[in-house]
């Protein structure tokens, strides 16, 4: 699949029960969501073309990083 245009990819930590899980966005706010969760040992950044393929298509594309994995504790 090809992305087209580049479109920015934002990143933001959710703090729950004490842990911080990193996410990874790209597409419109209002676009339907399509969450992406890597294997082992894996990061967001693995989905990174696919994110790109969906956001140029309208999605929302959501990959965080699992808890232990990239920016998540």
């Amino acid at each position: 699949m090809d992305g087209g245009g580049a479109v920015e990819v934002r990143h933001w930590n959710a703090d729950v029960n004490g842990v911080s899980i990193h996410v990874a966005e790209q597409g419109p706010a209002d676009g339907t969501v399509v969450l992406l969760l890597h294997g082992f040992p894996e990061l967001w950044l693995s989905w990174r073309h696919q994110m790109a393929a969906l956001a140029a298509r309208g999605f929302r594309a959501v990959a965080p990083d699992l808890r232990g994995y990239g920016d998540s504790s």
